[in-house]
């Protein structure tokens, strides 16, 4: 793979006139050129022979995604609209046609691996997102080890649990796993790379800032994965151990169990990737979808869509699935796909324009850890149950994680078997209720909501105890109103508006 940008040439025949190709490739060439110089700066300033040599190789493949945007930023590279297809059967395999034998076989060669980079900023948290506390006390830390350290006790196996940390969680997670140490399992914990924020004006790294030094670097999204395994040298290791398949899910996906239908059907079938995708609601427009493209199974994520096309895409009609981001991944299929390569997987480029703290307008050059389903042979999507994706990104779904819809098994929420339906309710809790402390505070406990379709709460709205929701409930407390929904009430097809305070005496 190329490091440097190519020239892009036009018309020879006027030797004078630069087309406008051919400015964009010079002008590309000029931004490589200067950007190398200025990385080359950053790695002269680590002394330590052995740091400096491992941040060496984040700045090459840094440089690699650079160079890539750069001459995706010239020639344009959007996807041709009239080649995405509807995957085809061969590439997307129902779940209920598994086999359902439940062995074990296969848990020897196994190793789960959790995405723990993010930061719980959304929901008003300092520190990692997976210290956050989602039910009984535990966090999404404690379930996810409960989880395979009872999958390891009730199959006499030894199922490594690893998390990719960046350099935000780090520090703060190796602290936390501390209380796990005697704990019938093995935690292994490695960092995805750290790559420069780039001024949006000049495309070169913004300037390290004396008060807030950490804001010029930013965790350059999963798709880093399968590098900074590489380059930490714990794929080696687990191949070393035995290892075969690695299941991949967010830390926040409390519906990310490892089944053994799923990786027994890897085993049967010699893939070398699995994405689990599920149908696709009204919530989940904007997710990730596979397709068919020129004969070949693609990831197509929103960001990579035609601006004409973007309703095409979130259509329920024409996508039906969308990508949970739980992954099955042969290792030995990684590790020959990186050394062929000779670097980072040529993964989609994800532009994130950003505004840091400071007022700057950078760009963060990121990508997705499932556009590589590309790259590997036998690769398919599994079309699983709605309950292998049971995420949290917003105190909406920690509302549903805490309530009656679920219990607690062995750190696995299973639907609560008098749910008469298999689908979740549908929750939008305003800015009143967006941070967790103010949304603790809201609710004396969290209502029964065994019977709710649809929930909407907006303003400053309370919940005293055994409250009870039933099909589609609206409470709306207007700026400067209050409402109170009083001890045992039971709201039923209710609009609630105005003001209402209850008084405790």
């Amino acid at each position: 793979m190329a490091t440097k940008a190519d020239g892009i040439t036009g018309d020879k025949s006027h030797p004078h006139t630069l087309s406008t190709l051919d400015f964009k490739g010079a002008s590309s060439a000029a931004h490589a050129k200067a950007m190398r110089a200025e990385l080359n700066r950053l790695v002269n300033q680590v002394h330590d022979s052995d740091a400096r040599k491992y941040f060496q190789t984040e700045m090459d493949g840094f440089f690699i995604l650079y160079t890539r945007y750069l001459q995706e930023k010239a020639k344009g590279t959007k996807i041709d609209w009239e080649k995405v297809k509807s995957p085809s059967a061969e590439h997307l395999v129902q779940y209920s046609d598994l086999s359902t034998t439940a062995d074990p076989k296969n848990l020897s060669k196994l190793a789960v691996l959790k995405l723990n980079g993010g930061l719980g900023t959304t929901m008003g948290c300092v520190g990692p997102k997976s210290a956050i506390e989602v039910r009984d006390g535990m966090t999404f830390l404690d379930l996810s080890v409960r989880q395979v350290e009872y999958l390891n006790k009730q199959y006499d196996v030894s199922v490594p649990f690893i998390l990719m940390n960046s350099f935000n969680t780090d520090e703060e997670t190796k602290r936390i796993v501390q209380k796990y140490a005697t704990h019938n399992i093995e935690i292994l914990t490695f960092n995805q790379s750290r790559h420069p924020r780039i001024n949006k004006d000049s495309l070169l790294p913004m300037p390290r800032s004396p008060t807030s030094p950490v804001e010029q670097w930013y965790p350059p999204g999963h798709g880093d994965l399968y590098e900074s395994l590489f380059n930490s040298g714990l794929l080696d290791q687990l191949i070393a151990q035995g290892k075969e398949y690695l299941f991949i899910s967010n830390v926040d996906n409390l519906g990310a169990t490892v089944d053994l239908n799923i990786l027994n059907h890897m085993d049967e079938t010699d893939a070398e990737f699995i994405m689990e995708v599920t149908d696709k609601t009204k919530a989940d427009i904007k997710g990730g979808t596979l397709i068919d493209y020129e004969g070949h199974i693609r990831l197509l994520e929103i960001a990579q869509v035609p601006g004409e096309h973007v309703e095409d895409f979130k259509s329920i009609k024409k996508f039906k699935i969308f990508n949970t981001n739980n992954l099955w991944v042969n290792l030995k299929a990684v590790k020959r796909i990186l050394e062929e390569s000779d670097g980072p997987m040529d993964l989609e480029i994800i532009v994130n324009n950003k505004t840091t703290d400071s007022g700057e307008k950078v760009i963060q050059l990121e990508t997705a850890v499932g556009a590589a389903i590309k790259h590997f042979k036998n690769a398919h999507g599994v079309n699983v149950p709605r309950n292998r994706f049971l995420p949290v990104k917003s105190t909406s779904d920690l509302f549903l994680v805490t309530s009656d819809l679920y219990s607690l098994n062995h750190g696995e929420l299973q639907m609560n078997p008098k749910r008469m339906f298999n689908t979740t309710p549908l929750v939008k809790l305003g800015d009143h209720f967006k941070k967790v402390n103010n949304f603790l505070g809201r609710f004396r406990s969290i209502p029964h909501i065994l019977e709710l379709d649809h929930l909407t709460v907006t303003g400053d709205v309370t919940f005293g105890s055994n409250v009870q929701l039933r099909g589609t409930v609206i409470i709306v407390a207007n700026h400067g109103d209050r409402i109170d929904i009083p001890s045992g009430a039971i709201l039923e097809n209710k609009v609630v508006s105005g003001n209402l305070r209850i008084l405790d005496h």
